[in-house]
């Protein structure tokens, strides 16, 4: 019954899906794994496909509690910094990874997220606890500000009221803040299918979530270092509409939220980074830098997941992107920073019809040259031979 529901959730929005699942994804009955360590677990290389030359590194990672930007980069942050709401009791009586992100997700105020976001990956990761299963909310919980608005809407920033290095920031911390839920509801949502899925699809998102939730404490320390509190600008809702909109269908929620949301970020960082220098804020250049840098591994492992949930169906990966992209409606705009998204592992044709059509036209040359030669030498092939 639960192999049915997933192959049903996996085509519902792919027309013309094989709802067979290439691989046996269930252990023999009498051998339930518990989650053992999210460094122990054994990831199945892609067949056919690049991936991040880092992914191995990322996902052995020890913790990271690096929370405070230094004066020279990230630090430890001081104890009233780090963990300073009383989060601990609200998750004291989890015992599994999604029910501490359906927690995470419950919870309105940005830094107590946060928090959380850390201290349940930390516990997760420290007491061997199972995935689990629990149901996400419709929606994330939200502070009263900012005022969500449409991306219409957002004012401009000289209309804005901040100083353009703090636009610039605390639109970059809504998209942290989002990033959070984003990967929690992947987390929460796909729960019951833990089974099917596997326990390195879980330990991957929860894994950045924990990176979000760190992004975004250095966001907000920077924001408030230049006098500005997350809320004092409205903010849009739209990552949060592309993200329910894949909320029935796992490999449409991978490929519209990190292959395209999320690797949107792959482009604009440098953009942003370059603004901010021009601005005369090089330490928010340098946090932004950091940011950018890190959101390599999410849009890889996105990469990785999509490849693999297309690989079970037996599907064309390339040809899978487009057509879930067509059939939500989601446009991928440019420029785009091919250099990192190929380290990432998207391939260019994937999002760029141009690359296509470059490789059509030379092919077409090709032909159109030997189509000539051929023509030429059947042409002198008979003027060389005499009437009888």
């Amino acid at each position: 019954m639960q192999q049915l529901k997933f192959r049903t959730m996996l085509s519902t929005a792919i027309h013309r899906f094989s709802t067979h699942l290439m691989l046996p994804l269930l252990p023999p009955r009498g051998h339930r794994r518990s989650f053992s360590s999210a460094t122990s677990i054994d990831y199945q290389p892609l067949e056919h496909h690049p991936q991040w030359s880092g992914l191995h590194h990322w996902r052995r990672s020890p913790l990271n509690h690096d929370r405070y930007w230094g004066p020279n980069g990230p630090i430890k942050g001081p104890s009233e910094i780090e963990f300073s709401s009383p989060s601990p009791p609200l998750l004291s009586s989890c015992s599994s990874l999604a029910e501490m992100g359906a927690i995470v997700l419950s919870t309105a105020d940005p830094l107590t997220k946060a928090e959380l976001s850390h201290l349940a990956y930390t516990k997760w990761r420290q007491n061997s606890l199972p995935v689990g299963v629990s149901e996400a909310p419709p929606s994330p919980a939200r502070p009263p500000k900012p005022q969500l608005v449409s991306p219409k809407e957002i004012p401009p920033p000289k209309s804005s009221g901040l100083p353009l290095n703090a636009y610039l920031l605390h639109n970059l911390a809504h998209v942290e803040l989002n990033a959070i839920d984003l990967a929690w509801d992947t987390v929460v949502r796909f729960s019951p299918y833990v089974e099917l899925l596997g326990e390195g699809f879980f330990a991957d998102f929860a894994h950045v979530a924990d990176d979000e939730s760190r992004h975004f404490s250095w966001c907000l320390q920077r924001l408030e270092e230049l006098g500005v509190s997350y809320g004092d600008m409205p903010a849009h809702s739209f990552l949060w509409r592309e993200c329910d909109k894949s909320s029935d269908n796992v490999a449409a929620r991978l490929a519209v939220i990190p292959l395209v949301q999320e690797a949107r970020g792959l482009d604009a960082g440098p953009r942003l980074v370059n603004k901010l220098i021009g601005f005369g804020d090089h330490r928010s250049s340098n946090i932004v830098a950091k940011i950018a840098d890190e959101e390599i591994a999410h849009v890889a492992v996105g990469v990785y997941w999509f490849v693999s949930v297309c690989q079970k169906m037996g599907r064309a990966p390339g040809s899978t992107f487009t057509d879930i992209l067509e059939e939500y409606g989601v446009e991928l705009k440019g420029p785009f920073n091919y250099s990192a998204r190929e380290e990432a592992g998207i391939p260019r044709e994937w999002y760029d019809p141009s690359s296509t059509n470059e490789g059509k036209n030379k092919f077409s040359e090709v032909y159109d040259r030997l189509a000539c030669i051929i023509s030429m030498e059947k042409e002198n092939s008979s003027l060389g031979k005499l009437p009888k």
